[in-house]
């Protein structure tokens, strides 16, 4: 079967039907992004139907991209954090530009991290890194997507005297929210093919009469392409082209180091990740053949910009597909033909609320977690970076403050013990730039 053999679907141990399954999990565990992101860029100045066209079609686009071309199951679509900074810094914030400039800088961004991709130096340090910061990474991304989960389940809430505190369990959407954890956990523990999906399934129906899945009100099958060659257009306020503005204004030159190193270090952590609940990782932390993955990755962010989406990057919910069966790239042709219909049908898509996928992502960190007693914890030199590395992720909400702290935690521990020559050159040169980005954030 020629689908097989190009896709080496026996040959990993999977199946077609695995793959679906698994396109499917990941699909509605990222489904979010088509409501958030557009609503996003709308606060940006993009009309909302612009927006929504260039959310899916770009997610589509690139996540088909990485299948074709990676042949991995991991999908793309425009990051969450970036397009806050796009929206609320760039556009809103003290440096106040037109949305096509903030598109122009996204665009620029994926143009030097592809650059670097293609001299080899974004695999270098990938390499560079100890065994222990690299399955720190996945164990940290675990915890981070868990937590994730719970808080748009609402079990985890906000706090003005503790930060964070159990949230009111007796509401529709921690109901809800219980409902998804119950059904995931149960039919993993029953080995249920498929089990992750059926919760998000089963979670999204059990919220229609409480109220928490909303149905469909409306139905807009119009494209709108009015976002496209965003950084190409002219900007109204000073009526030249948009990408001009960033090499006029060198705060934004600023910016674009600053997105750089977040989907540099970003794209790093979920490709380990994905990698270790879809076996193409190592013993030691090594993914295998990552150069196609970077290149895509890299590509996709200026694609993003292109089309006026933000950056697109790769999505640490994929590994809710891997963890459903996932293992090759036609989970993410499954992937790509639902976001291109969600373009027209939006409003299903809608119906799956962040509490129904609750389930699926705790689920999906606990899995991450089993890696944690491969760390030598006696070993303060490998273990105290990442330990913080671990706990930086999920409590700074960010993969790539995590990674940095972890990196310059080594480094300076290395120089303290007197073995800075066992620290690799890439990795100095990573920590200093993450040194440099935290004093100027």
């Amino acid at each position: 079967m020629r689908v097989d053999k190009f896709f080496k679907i026996t040959e990993r141990n999977s199946s077609v039907a695995d793959e679906v399954i698994g396109g499917l999990t990941t699909f509605l565990a990222m489904a979010y992004i088509i409501a958030v992101n557009p609503a996003m860029m709308e606060v940006a100045g993009i009309p909302f139907n612009a927006a929504l066209t260039a959310t899916c079609l770009g997610a589509a686009v690139m996540t088909i991209a990485m299948g074709l071309i990676a042949n991995r199951p991991i999908a793309l679509a425009s990051g969450m954090g970036i397009n806050a900074i796009v929206a609320y810094t760039l556009c809103l914030g003290e440096v106040g530009v037109d949305w096509r400039v903030a598109m122009s800088v996204i665009f620029l961004e994926g143009i030097v991290i592809l650059i670097l991709v293609l001299c080899g130096l974004r695999k270098a340090i990938m390499d560079a890194i100890p065994v222990s910061l690299r399955r720190a990474i996945g164990i940290g991304i675990g915890l981070f997507i868990a937590f994730i989960g719970l808080k748009g389940g609402g079990i985890i809430a906000a706090d003005e005297s503790t930060l964070i505190a159990i949230g009111e369990l007796s509401s529709p959407v921690c109901i809800v929210a219980l409902v998804s954890i119950l059904c995931a956990v149960i039919l993993q523990a029953l080995h249920v093919k498929g089990g992750l999906i059926i919760s998000i399934i089963a979670a999204t129906v059990v919220g229609i009469p409480l109220g928490v899945t909303v149905m469909p009100t409306e139905w807009n099958f119009g494209l709108d392409f009015s976002a496209f060659a965003a950084p190409f257009q002219t900007d109204p306020n000073t009526g030249t082209m948009a990408i001009l503005q960033v090499f006029l204004q060198p705060v934004l030159l600023m910016f674009v180091f600053s997105l750089l190193m977040s989907d540099f270090f970003d794209t790093m952590g979920t490709v380990v990740a994905v990698g270790e609940q879809a076996e193409f990782v190592d013993k030691d932390g090594n993914v295998d053949d990552v150069q196609p993955i970077l290149m895509v990755d890299s590509a996709a962010a200026a694609v993003g910009g292109f089309l006026g989406a933000s950056s697109i990057t790769s999505f640490v919910e994929s590994t809710s597909g891997a963890a459903a069966g996932a293992r090759t790239g036609l989970s993410n042709i499954v992937i790509g033909v639902l976001f291109i219909a969600c373009a027209f049908f939006a409003p299903i898509v809608g119906m799956v609320s962040s509490a129904a996928t609750c389930g699926a992502l705790v689920v999906v960190g606990y899995l991450m977690m089993t890696d944690v007693g491969e760390i030598d914890w006696h070993n303060i030199e490998n273990a105290f970076p990442a330990f913080i590395t671990i706990v930086g992720i999920p409590m700074t909400y960010s993969i790539t403050n995590g990674i940095g702290l972890g990196f310059i935690s080594y480094c300076v521990i290395k120089v303290a013990q007197g073995k800075a020559g066992e620290v690799k050159p890439l990795m100095w040169v990573a920590a200093a730039a993450f040194l440099v980005m935290f004093v100027l954030m």
